[in-house]
């Protein structure tokens, strides 16, 4: 007697973005094998209810993005005092602030595991809990570089890429036709984060100490952090156990993707670790070098919340190509100029929010290329790619500084640096435009 399985026909149109009224669902007897992770995606993806709790899950996500992303690009207000204390160098406490969201990337695949074991919310309590003891412990080690590497830079570390994926992959599990919008709203989350975060420690810092910033920012983080992610959870678990999907390497679209991501994360913390120091070397004040951050944060905010939208309107590879291309300009064109407020605030504006597009258009050109049940495993593989970007990034502009004559020999010391960002920047959008052109080569397509 052989045995019979329930297999699903399901027919779709259009982009590969399935909506319910152009999916046909029907059973069908057959002795066809269960459905590869494909199918499951484009499954779940025909029945994704683009709303209800997910919203719940979107507010519950930009809480814990406030918190991971606010503290990490928040990081330069903190070198500014580490530096002027004299501990160490730019570069070498760039290292530091760097190792942070390095973690996301060498730890994405294993996370995209964890999250398969125990659920997002176990994930993200974990994730949280991490994050908070972390800065708790680096209010203790701030007279020691190493220290500061084990806490703020390893354990917080870990708990930053354990929040990372799950916002960045349980949103879009809920969401289809407003993927974009979700992820934007989640990402700036960690945009208002920054923002919030880096004025209120240069008023902790010069109020209390740096070592209190931390743990007041610490507790913080846990008081209102655990609870968001208490309320986070799957809608569509898929069974593979696999967390690498080796035949993706195989895929030139992925490839390109992977290699996008890989080369656009180094100039990505290039601004904001150096803004307070660059606001410095044109006579501005610590206090004006902070808000320069802040307004950075908040750019980034509204920066993912448009281009996640643009994701919706004109396709997410055309958004994530013109968040890559507005980064590298203004590092190129505007930056080196600016030798005043104005057209400093003017960079910080444009780059912020091209900045924080990245981040909001990624999760959802991945979600949009491999399907909703797939997006924690190729987010995963192409988070991996981040590692060296998020941990040399930073430094190798700190060496280029040092290079041309350091922190004090001035703003021209720093356009080398500008010059090396934002020629990396370009390059990621050149590899998007050979993704998008390999897709689809009708550009006025919605891609």
């Amino acid at each position: 007697m052989s045995q019979t399985t329930e297999t699903i026909a399901i027919e779709l149109r259009g982009q590969g973005q399935p909506e319910r009224s152009n999916t046909s669902i029907r059973p069908l007897r057959s002795n066809s094998p269960p459905p590869t992770d494909a199918v499951e995606s484009l499954l779940a993806d025909a029945t994704v209810p683009d709303g209800g709790y997910g919203w719940v899950i979107v507010f519950a996500s930009a809480i814990i993005c406030f918190w991971f992303v606010g503290t990490s690009y928040s990081w330069g207000v903190i070198q500014k005092a580490l530096v002027d204390g004299g501990l160490s160098s730019a570069s070498t406490l760039s290292f530091v602030g760097g190792l942070t969201p390095m973690c996301i990337a060498v730890l994405a695949i294993f996370n995209a595991r964890i999250i398969r074991a125990v659920g997002a919310r176990w994930t993200a309590l974990l994730g949280v809990l991490l994050l908070g003891l972390g800065e708790v412990m680096a209010g203790f080690a701030v007279k020691n570089v190493a220290a500061l590497f084990g806490t703020i830079g390893v354990i917080s570390g870990v708990g930053t890429s354990l929040c990372f994926i799950v916002v960045s992959t349980t949103p879009t599990q809920y969401f289809a036709r407003r993927r974009g919008l979700a992820n934007g709203i989640v990402y700036a989350g960690g945009g208002i984060g920054g923002a919030a975060t880096s004025l209120a420690m240069e008023k902790l810092i010069q109020g209390t100490s740096l070592a209190w910033t931390f743990r007041i920012i610490g507790l913080l983080t846990l008081a209102t952090g655990l609870p968001a992610a208490y309320l986070l959870k799957e809608r569509a678990p898929t069974r593979r156990k696999t967390f690498i999907e080796w035949k993706l390497f195989r895929d030139l679209k992925f490839c390109l993707l992977f290699a996008a991501g890989a080369i656009a994360t180094f100039p990505l913390f290039v601004p904001p670790f150096f803004l307070p120091l660059y606001a410095h070397s044109i006579g501005l004040s610590a206090s004006a070098g902070a808000a320069l951050v802040a307004g950075f944060n908040l750019s980034s905010a509204f920066g993912r919340i448009g281009l996640g939208l643009l994701c919706d309107l004109i396709g997410p590879l055309h958004a994530l190509l013109l968040s890559l291309l507005l980064s590298g300009f203004s590092m190129l064109a505007i930056w080196p100029l600016s030798r005043e407020l104005g057209p400093l605030i003017l960079f910080v504006v444009i780059n912020g929010a091209a900045n924080g597009g990245f981040f909001a258009t990624m999760p959802t050109v991945v979600g949009s290329l491999f399907g909703s049940t797939r997006v924690a495993v190729a987010m995963g593989m192409v988070v991996t790619g981040w590692a060296g970007g998020y941990l040399l990034g930073g430094p190798i502009a700190g060496y280029i500084l040092s290079a041309f004559g350091g922190a004090e020999a001035g703003f021209k010391a720093y356009r080398p640096a500008m010059y090396y960002a934002g020629s990396m920047s370009l390059a990621a959008a050149g590899l998007v435009g050979v993704l998008r052109w390999k897709t689809d080569r009708k550009w006025k397509k919605k891609v």
